[in-house]
C-alpha cells in the first residue's frame, strides 16, 4: 500500500503561478518604496513597502519548504 501524503497537495500549475505572485510582489515593494520616496522620507517609505515585503518573503518561504516536502517525497506537488 502506497504512503498517504501528509498535508494537501499542490499541482504544478499552482505552485508556478504562486511563484510568480511572489516574484509581482517583490516588484510591488520596490515600486511602492521607490514611489514613495519621492514624497516622504525613507524611513516613512520603508514602512510602506514592507507588508507587501513580508508576505513576499513569507510566500518565498512557504515555497521553498513545499519544493523541499516535494523533494524529500513527503508531500508531492502532482503534475
Amino acid at each position: 500500500m502506497p504512503a498517504r501524503p501528509v498535508g494537501r497537495v499542490v499541482n504544478r500549475d499552482r505552485f508556478v503561478a504562486l511563484g510568480l505572485f511572489a516574484f509581482g510582489l517583490i516588484l510591488l515593494s520596490f515600486v511602492t518604496l521607490g514611489l514613495s520616496r519621492l514624497v516622504v522620507p525613507y524611513r516613512t517609505a520603508r514602512l510602506l513597502a514592507a507588508p507587501t515585503g513580508l508576505a513576499a518573503f513569507a510566500l518565498v518561504c512557504y515555497l521553498s519548504v513545499r519544493a523541499l516536502l516535494s523533494v524529500l517525497g513527503v508531500s508531492p506537488i502532482e503534475d
